[in-house]
């Protein structure tokens, strides 16, 4: 049976409070961009003062119980996860068409429900197995490209580590040649059918997702919403003066991690689950993405960071690809609307964020932020990463990263974390 891990759903409620004003540079460091309460009124007396802050105690009070008696209301137990569970699945003997692609297709698909969520914005629906004490992990994808086309897209592959080298990835684009059909039933929705069984596959709709106009600045164009296989929300953002990329942080929800702040500064902060390093905006009251833990782009796991989950259901018309030749002119007439090539086997890379090792490693933007030799206008280039300056600084000796395994069938995307 297919396992998706499912993270607990959480749900606060938050009261208004008064927040303080956030208080608002050697580039010496390789790894940098080349751009490098209310008020009572006067005319309240003693005895109007202190009505006033009765009742404005009593509704406050109300408040609280309000609120405290809603989050109780919605919130929910975390599922449990059981060590027994995994013994029996590393130890099971079992049996799987595991050379037949089709074959396993059918065996997948025939272990979803009739009707599925796929959560990240490029559209993958993930799932993981083992067979005979080996993981396996794999996704069903409705490209944005070719699904209207009545195309699919599975893979599957042994499970990616850092001790190992990587098998090859069984992948293929299924449709009618194969007996597989794929019916739009709703703007977001796709009823997939192989022999006797249909999944309908409900695409994450966040059409109305915007970032609130607070959140961006003066230069920046907000491209779409950013839905990571780590659960994390992002706006992606280009700033058309210095023609780089941000993923910013999307907090009109609760993002589905705790933060805790490097040794260094408070304005470096590291996600506990996911590991992912963001820096609080001196300027704008934001938080930026700046690091991924090296480690999981290495066997790009659910936090290899969010280069491979696009607003690709969202993006306007030549939008995408007219920005990213501003930033690359010599990849005219060689990439689609989206950023891929004319056969899909690569697409342009959007991780202006490092992969680190050490939280120290994470220090070079702060460093660069608060220079003194960094000018107003090119702020925002501390927070990008030149892909060519972190290759160099990996250096001859550097052991290789593994090859992405998720996308198109991601071994496809050129723009898997750079070697």
């Amino acid at each position: 049976m297919v396992a998706c891990e499912v993270p607990p759903i959480v749900v606060c409620t938050e009261f208004p409070r008064i927040r303080p004003p956030q208080e608002g540079r050697v580039i010496a460091c390789r790894t940098l961009s080349r751009l490098a309460q209310r008020r009572i009124p006067r005319t309240c007396d003693c005895r109007a003062v202190a009505t006033w802050g009765a009742i404005w105690r009593r509704v406050l009070a109300a408040a609280l119980v309000l609120g405290v008696t809603t989050a109780a209301a919605a919130a929910e137990t975390p599922r449990l996860y059981l060590h027994e569970t995994y013994v029996e699945d590393a130890t099971r003997v079992t049996e799987l068409p595991i050379k037949d692609t089709v074959a396993m297709f059918q065996w997948v698909l025939g272990n979803l429900k009739e009707r599925v969520k796929v959560y990240p914005t490029e559209n993958y629906y993930y799932f993981y197995f083992v067979h005979n004490s080996t993981r396996y992990a794999g996704n069903i994808r409705l490209d944005a490209s070719d699904r209207d086309r009545g195309k699919v897209h599975f893979a599957y592959y042994e499970d990616l580590a850092e001790w190992k080298d990587e098998e090859p990835v069984a992948h293929m684009v299924l449709d009618k040649k194969q007996g597989v059909t794929v019916e739009k039933v709703d703007r977001l929705a796709y009823r997939v059918s192989y022999k006797d069984k249909s999944v309908v596959f409900e695409l994450n709709d966040l059409a109305e997702v915007r970032p609130p106009a607070t959140v961006l600045g003066p230069d920046e164009k907000y491209l779409g919403p950013v839905f990571d296989d780590s659960a994390i929300r992002f706006f992606l953002v280009y700033n058309t003066r210095l023609k780089i990329f941000h993923y910013i942080l999307d907090e009109t929800i609760r993002p589905a991690d705790e933060f805790f702040p490097a040794k260094s500064t408070d304005r470096i902060l590291i996600g506990r689950r996911t590991g992912f390093a963001f820096y609080r905006d001196g300027r704008i009251e934001r938080k930026i993405l700046i690091g991924v833990f090296e480690g999981n782009a290495r066997i790009n796991n659910y936090f290899d960071g969010p280069f491979d989950q696009l607003p690709d259901n969202f993006l306007q018309g030549e939008t995408l690809r007219r920005i990213i030749l501003e930033v690359e002119p010599g990849l005219a007439g060689r990439i689609d609307r989206f950023g891929g090539s004319p056969d899909g086997s690569s697409r342009f890379l959007i991780a202006p964020y490092l992969h680190y090792r050490a939280v120290e490693e994470l220090d070079v933007f702060h460093q660069c932020a608060t220079s003194k030799d960094i000018t107003p206008d090119i702020y925002y280039a501390c927070f990008v990463i030149d892909p060519g300056a972190e290759e160099a600084d990996a250096g001859a000796d550097a052991p290789p990263r593994k090859k992405a395994a998720k996308a198109r069938h991601r071994i496809a995307h050129v723009r898997q974390p750079r070697r």
